[in-house]
């Protein structure tokens, strides 16, 4: 890995005696040990632990003779499969750096990242061929080192790359310090930032995670990318104790539900949106999700209605998860232990912990709205080669200890859990008042007719900017745009009252369900 933040303090807390068992190192087990048990499916059919263990170390000792040294980076721009899997743990044992990239992302932002981190090989499924193609002129990268994952429409195949290649185990050893991965920030647009997590780190993770339940019985269905560290926070736990992914290379609801009855699910990790989607299915309720024993929600906050209704109709637990990529802030709510706390992100987990700002750096009593900043087992190296960002990104309590900045407004209440109002840029000031769109939300979503709904600030000659609503309705009601104005703005406090609601068909989301407002508030600002 080229210039990256190793020369950088590691602002995880360091526990005494720390030791490590690498999930490359640690996977070697289960060839032997359960090799006829299943650890993938996917649409193509089940892969044993022997048979993924086998192809581990072909890729593993492929990478080697290619000239991978300990460090460097392996990149990968692919769907859901089960040669992606591979390829991430073969990376692994090889003592690579893997950094999966998203098919979502602009031509410039994917040449960005693989310069940025150095890839010394790219693996490329038939599905991204043609945005490759864009870029494959300035990627400076032999084409030997370019592999088709699962065509050889982009290169060599997968197949022809590794030969004859043996599939003996020879991890290389690690240390907790050592690079495991590489997350980029960027989604379709702007300067894409590398997040590096060591060992330590993910580590410390599976452990945490392995506590609910995501352990060697879990059957873990993945329904989101594996670019993203929603993803990987239950699908590295489910790996490392050896327990089935059930692998979706495109979510869509009504797949999602046979594939949960089909294999007898317990586990999944999803964001907002797919719950909802997954809820509105018409023949939901005669599926059999008798299996599941805990849903996992993270990315955006859960409404409370959607989890009074899953917990209503939906066999199992959840359990919100709201945390940074970067690590740092980490909290958990149990809703089944706390019905009263639907509309919060729960209490800080074990050994993290949770403060609130104001724009000056001072920490905040409880109830007070600011900047939610945070301190975790678990946090990043840095920002790979950005090590002005990385300082950005830290705030220094009076006792000289790093936190990490949410970008994320909001309060702890009296019992300590944590409510999300905004992410800072998206707050609305309107005439000095700070408004958060999500209160806006909320009472417009109180309203039969709204579906769906994002808030945005746009231009106000008067107030500097306003608020607009932009409103998805549900099918079968008549309300008028004006109608549905009138209604909100009788509920909201007169500071925080609509400029005007316009209803669109869909909102842009992101591949893991985030609203996109940099997209809805660009067309009112560049006018």
């Amino acid at each position: 890995m080229k210039n990256t933040t190793n020369d950088m303090p590691v602002y995880a807390p360091v526990t005494a005696g720390e030791t490590m068992e690498a999930i490359g190192h640690r996977i070697q087990d289960y060839r032997e040990s359960q090799g006829d048990k299943t650890a993938l499916i996917d649409e193509r059919g089940e892969v044993t632990w022997a048979d993924l263990i086998s192809q581990v170390n072909r890729i593993a000792n492929r990478l080697r003779q290619a000239g991978l040294a300990p460090g460097d980076c392996v990149a990968g721009l692919s769907e859901n499969t089960r040669e992606y899997v591979a390829l991430y743990l073969g990376t692994l044992v090889a003592g690579g750096c893997m950094v999966p990239l998203s098919g979502m992302a602009s031509g410039e932002a994917l040449t960005l990242m693989i310069r940025d981190c150095g890839a010394r090989l790219l693996f490329v499924s038939g599905k991204n061929r043609e945005l490759w193609s864009s870029i494959r002129e300035s990627v400076d990268l032999p084409a030997e080192n370019v592999v088709g994952l699962d065509t050889g429409e982009v290169g060599q195949t997968l197949a022809q790359w590794l030969g004859d290649v043996s599939d003996q185990a020879t991890p290389a050893p690690v240390t907790l310090d050592d690079p495991f991965n590489i997350i980029y920030s960027s989604g379709t647009t702007g300067t894409p930032k590398g997040i590096l997590h060591d060992y330590r780190f993910r580590q410390r993770q599976m452990v945490r995670m392995s506590r609910f339940g995501l352990d060697g019985d879990a059957i873990n269905l993945v329904s989101t990318p594996l670019y993203s560290n929603t993803t990987l926070v239950s699908v590295l736990p489910t790996l490392f104790h050896g327990g089935t992914l059930v692998l979706m290379a495109k979510f869509d609801a009504h797949r999602f539900l046979e594939l949960a009855e089909q294999y007898r699910v317990t586990h999944a990790m999803l964001v907002p949106v797919q719950y909802q989607r997954i809820l509105a299915v018409p023949d939901f309720d005669r599926f059999d999700l008798s299996s599941f024993k805990l849903k996992l929600c993270t990315s955006a906050p859960l409404r409370a209605d959607v989890i009074a209704e899953a917990m209503r109709r939906w066999p199992g637990n959840i359990r919100e998860v709201y945390g940074l990529t970067e690590g740092g802030i980490s909290t958990s709510l149990d809703c089944a232990a706390h019905p009263d706390k639907w509309d919060s992100v729960g209490l800080p987990t074990e050994g993290a912990e949770v403060r609130v700002i104001d724009d000056e750096g001072r920490e905040l009593p409880r109830g007070e709205t600011g900047e939610i900043v945070g301190r975790a087992i678990s946090m990043m190296r840095g920002y790979v080669n950005r090590p002005e960002q990385t300082r950005e990104m830290l705030w220094t309590n009076p006792e000289g200890l790093a936190f990490y900045r949410s970008g994320d407004m909001g309060r702890i209440d009296e019992d300590g859990f944590i409510h999300i109002l905004d992410r800072r840029k998206d707050m609305i000031i309107s005439g000095g008042f700070n408004i958060y769109a999500v209160d806006l939300e909320k009472t417009l979503l109180g309203h039969p007719a709204v579906a769906d709904v994002a808030v945005i600030g746009i231009p106000s000659e008067q107030w500097g900017e306003t608020p607009l609503a932009l409103v998805v309705k549900a099918p079968g009601h008549p309300e008028t745009e004006t109608e549905l104005l009138d209604w909100a703005n009788h509920r909201l406090g007169k500071t925080q009252r609509l400029a005007a609601i316009e209803f669109r068909e869909e909102l842009p989301r992101s591949t893991i369900g985030k609203v996109l407002k940099r997209e809805l508030r660009e067309p009112y600002w560049n006018r």
